[in-house]
C-alpha cells in the first residue's frame, strides 16, 4: 500500500490567513480573525501519540460525518461549522474554546474500565458503583471531563476542580453538562436507529458573542466509541463468550497494547504493516456508512493537496 495520497500534514497560504496549528489529527488556518479552516487529515492518534503512518480516507470520513452530526444536532445548540468546502476540510467561526473536554460515558468500558479492574471506584470526582462488570451500562451516564492539552496527554479534572481553576463558571459548568447529556441522548437515538450503541463519546464547546457553542467533531469515530447492538445486548444479556463487536478506534488501542504500547516513554511503537493500514481504513468506511446511512464516495486523491488548496481558495474568494 503507498501513503503518498494519504494526508500525513498540510502547509498552505491560503487568502487571508494569519496563523496555522497543527493538531493530532487536523490542521486549523486561522483566516483574519474570525474564520477558521479545519482540514482533516489522515493522520490517526492514540494514547495521545501520532502513529507513524497515515489511514487513507480517514480524513474525509471524520469530516463528513462531523458536519453531518453538526447539522443533525443544531436544535440543541448552536455550532461553529459554515461550511464544507471540500470533503476533508470544514469553515466555521472562531470561538473561545473552554479548555476541558467534556466525555460523557454510558457503558463501562476502554479507559474507565481500565481504571475501574485496577481498583478505582471514583472517576473525575464521579463514584462508581460496586460490582460492574466490562461493558455494563451505568444507571445514568457519567460527565468525566478531561483538561485539554496542547501537547501530551489530557488529564482527567472534577467539575469542583473546573470551576475553582476557573475553566468555567458554575453556571457555565451547569449549561455544559446540560448540553453534553442533551447531545449525548441525541447520539445514542441516532446510532441506535442504525444498529448501534454509542457507548461514549466527548464534546468541546467554546464561546462565540458570549454564547455557548458546540466546536470541533462531534460522535465520529476519533472521538467515540460504538458498538454493533446485537452483539452488545447480546453479551451484557449473558452470552459472554464473545466480546461485542466495536465500530470504532479502541482496536486500535487494543492492538497497541497487546503489542506493548500505551503512549508510555521509551515505549516502541509496533509496525503498522500495509494489512493494518487497509483494515484501519475499511473500519472507518464502514463506520461512516453505518451511521450515516449513506454508502461512502471516495474523492479524488490523485492530487489530493492540489484538491483542497483549489477548492478552499475558491470558498474563500467567494464568502468574502
Amino acid at each position: 500500500m503507498q501513503d503518498a495520497q494519504a494526508i500525513t500534514t498540510t502547509d498552505f497560504n491560503f487568502p487571508g490567513q494569519t496563523a496555522l496549528y497543527h493538531g493530532k489529527v487536523r490542521d486549523v488556518y486561522s483566516i483574519g480573525e474570525d474564520t477558521m479552516v479545519s482540514v482533516a487529515t489522515d493522520r490517526i492518534s492514540a494514547f495521545d501519540v501520532i502513529l507513524p503512518r497515515p489511514i487513507p480516507y480517514k480524513g474525509q470520513v471524520l469530516n463528513q460525518l462531523a458536519a453531518h452530526f453538526l447539522e443533525q444536532t443544531e436544535d440543541i445548540i448552536d455550532n461553529w461549522l459554515v461550511g464544507v468546502p471540500d470533503p476533508n476540510v470544514s469553515v466555521g467561526h472562531r470561538a473561545q474554546p473552554f479548555k476541558v473536554e467534556m466525555v460523557i460515558r454510558g457503558s463501562l468500558v476502554g479507559y474507565s474500565w481500565r481504571q475501574y479492574k485496577a481498583g478505582e471506584r471514583e472517576l473525575c470526582g464521579v463514584a462508581l458503583p460496586e460490582r460492574l462488570e466490562e461493558y455494563d451500562r451505568f444507571p445514568v451516564p457519567i460527565i468525566t471531563p478531561s483538561t485539554k492539552a496542547a501537547e501530551g496527554h489530557d488529564e482527567d479534572i472534577s467539575a469542583k476542580d473546573i470551576v475553582a481553576q476557573g475553566l468555567a463558571t458554575a453556571e457555565e459548568w451547569e449549561q455544559l453538562t446540560a448540553y453534553t447529556r442533551q447531545l449525548f441522548a441525541r447520539g445514542q437515538e441516532m446510532a441506535a436507529a442504525q444498529g448501534l450503541v454509542l457507548a461514549d463519546t466527548k464534546y468541546e464547546f467554546g464561546t462565540l458573542a458570549g454564547k455557548i457553542i458546540l466546536i470541533d467533531e462531534i460522535h465520529t469515530p476519533d472521538s467515540s466509541r460504538y458498538f454493533y447492538k446485537d452483539s452488545y445486548e447480546a453479551y451484557i444479556g449473558g452470552q459472554k463468550d464473545t466480546a461485542p463487536k466495536h465500530l470504532s478506534k479502541e482496536f486500535v488501542r487494543e492492538w497497541l497494547l497487546k503489542n506493548n504500547f500505551s503512549g508510555q516513554t521509551g515505549q516502541t511503537i509496533p509496525e503498522m504493516t500495509d494489512e493494518f493500514v487497509q483494515s484501519v481504513s475499511e473500519r472507518y468506511i464502514e463506520l461512516y456508512e453505518q451511521l450515516s446511512g449513506h454508502s461512502f464516495e471516495k474523492a479524488d486523491i490523485s492530487n489530493t493537496l492540489q484538491r483542497i488548496e483549489a477548492n478552499v481558495t475558491t470558498y474563500l474568494e467567494r464568502n468574502k
